[in-house]
């Protein structure tokens, strides 16, 4: 059974004070809008509907917990870079993003999204540079990857893998593709591992 399969929806913050007490773990998705987060989230909890899903990019815009149980949830963060925001909005989520990542106390990990094709955009850079420094572990998903070839997805691969040690450090990167279901359980083992490090109940799929 997929490690996330049991998800939930938990609940959905717009401001800090929104958020439910820093109990347990949790593990937040971030990525520019459109770069395939939301499809990510469905595709390894393997539930079409899990996270809303849209043509249109901005529409994620609240913290939205998903309970995996046992106080360990999945955090889809709002997408960020989308133009069409108003500009009201984009200052309040940099603003409440930029808190999330740098103090949240029980947040163990960032698994930031990117589109293959257009990887470490100006954005994508700043979020590393706000979460980084809290020493917390990164894993970078380059989704889309049926989009391009074999052989640029593995060139574009080793590329941003570089950039990532040399600029960051403690980063893990992978191809994923949620329309062709590839790389889940390599992501579903990188996670869970955050997700249940200490524990001695560590689901069948993540040993």
């Amino acid at each position: 059974m997929p490690l996330f399969q049991n998800a939930s929806f938990y609940i959905s913050a717009h401001h800090l004070r929104d958020l439910p007490p820093p109990i347990g773990l949790e593990v937040a998705f971030a990525g520019r809008s459109n770069a395939g987060k939301s499809s990510a989230l469905n595709t390894m909890a393997n539930h079409n509907r899990l996270a809303y899903v849209s043509k249109q990019p901005g529409r994620t815009q609240l913290i939205n917990f998903f309970a995996l149980g046992g106080d360990r949830f999945l955090v889809d963060l709002p997408g960020y870079g989308y133009a069409k925001v108003p500009a009201a909005m984009r200052e309040h989520w940099q603003s409440t993003l930029s808190s999330y990542l740098s103090h949240r106390s029980s947040l163990y990990g960032l698994v930031l999204v990117m589109d293959c094709r257009h990887p470490l955009t100006p954005l994508d850079r700043q979020m590393l540079d706000w979460f980084c420094p809290s020493g917390k572990p990164v894993h970078v998903l380059l989704t889309k990857s049926d989009k391009l070839s074999r052989n640029a997805a593995n060139q574009t691969l080793l590329a941003v893998k570089k950039e990532l040690n040399e600029t960051w450090g403690n980063c893990t990167i992978q191809l994923f593709s949620s329309l062709k279901k590839q790389g889940v359980e390599e992501a579903e083992k990188v996670i869970g591992q955050w997700l249940y490090t200490a524990e001695d109940d560590i689901p069948d799929t993540v040993a």
